[in-house]
């Protein structure tokens, strides 16, 4: 099992990064380059506690379907999305937001198995935990930039 963390600054209110890191539409926006969309569950907005998505995406050439759900959500301190179906043989991903003087901690708990025995253990170590960080650090970069400037009004209307 790999177990992935992430810590990201960025200069924006807890909450802001927060809503921000639940929103469909900009995750789809931050991951452009896989062709991800969502395709069943919530397909825009705000996910939320109790609420599943299905994402279709390219990932090493090939079209994948992940379904998510929020199973954990306390405003604006954590949310846990957990793969219902999917490529791997589990994934749970913890989102934590910590105040912190003039910004927020936005940390990413990725932990995952991969399918398929010793042959899953050879592809984490190989290549998954290095494309997932990789995958993870681009998304983060993006909240990041829309959180730090004016366009996350854009994601965030009501």
């Amino acid at each position: 099992m790999a177990n992935l963390y992430l810590e990201t600054f960025i200069h924006a209110p807890v909450e802001r990064v927060f809503d921000l890191s639940l929103s469909i539409d900009l995750h789809k926006h931050s991951v452009s380059n896989t062709n991800e969309e969502a395709i069943a569950g919530r397909t825009s907005g705000l996910i939320g506690l109790e609420e599943t998505v299905t994402w279709r995406a390219r990932h090493f050439g090939i079209y994948q379907h992940l379904t998510v759900k929020i199973t954990a959500w306390e405003r604006p301190v954590m949310f846990v999305d957990v793969m219902q179906q999917g490529a791997f043989k589990s994934m749970e991903h913890t989102h934590k937001f910590e105040a912190n003087g003039s910004g927020t901690v936005m940390i990413d708990l990725f932990n995952f198995k991969a399918p398929w025995g010793w042959l899953g253990q050879c592809a984490e170590f190989l290549f998954l935990e290095k494309y997932m960080m990789y995958f993870l650090t681009q998304r983060n970069a993006v909240i990041k930039a829309i959180a730090e400037g004016d366009q996350w009004k854009e994601f965030l209307k009501e």
